[in-house]
């Protein structure tokens, strides 16, 4: 695993956990000479794992919408930064960079922006691993929505845990050098039941 895309926060959130923990994730990725693909912002625990990287030794690149880049919130010491156009892009962009996904806690565009890797990872568009980093039980709302989808027969068991989860970065990481993405089933050849 060269490289690894995540996606977080523009806020620093309520607690000084979610920044420590987003530069501990910053230290290992750079010790573990993995590149950071994110979104290119210098606010928020988005900066604080881009600088954790960087003060470690190691490469981020960004990745920003031009309309943000104009609001001069973009990270200005990037090893690259890379202008899109649009959101669009820049996920697709993202997607294309990196050889793995991590979520730290966020808002509604994190959740969007793991929601449409997870899908894709489901679809088969990609075999790449799709964690979240659950800093201060962030994520535990979320994983539970997970096995009530399972449970109600809306995602398959072995979809479900194509999320990975983690407490520590070093267990995610883990989990990622390990992953087996499973058998992804066609919706057009397969018969419904």
């Amino acid at each position: 695993m060269k490289t690894l895309a995540v996606f977080c926060g523009s806020s620093k959130g309520a607690s000084t956990v979610y920044l420590e923990a987003a530069k501990k994730l910053g230290k290992e990725l750079a010790k573990r000479n993995i590149t950071l693909v994110y979104g290119g912002a210098c606010v928020g625990i988005m900066g604080a794992v881009a600088d954790s990287v960087l003060e470690a030794g190691g490469k981020v690149i960004g990745v920003m919408p031009s309309f943000l880049e104009k609001r001069e919130i973009s990270h200005k010491n990037l090893t690259e930064l890379i202008v899109v156009d649009s959101m669009h892009e820049r996920k697709a962009k993202m997607g294309e960079l990196a050889d793995g996904f991590i979520a730290l806690p966020g808002g509604p565009g994190t959740l969007e922006e793991f929601f449409e890797i997870f899908t894709w990872a489901q679809l088969g568009l990609h075999h790449k691993p799709c964690g979240l980093l659950n800093i201060n039980h962030y994520y535990d709302p979320l994983v539970a929505l997970f096995n009530h989808m399972s449970d109600e027969q809306f995602l398959h068991e072995k979809y479900r845990s194509m999320a990975l989860v983690d407490v520590e970065p070093n267990g995610l990481l883990d989990q990622f050098n390990t992953y087996e993405p499973p058998t992804v089933k066609s919706f057009i050849t397969e018969k419904q039941t």
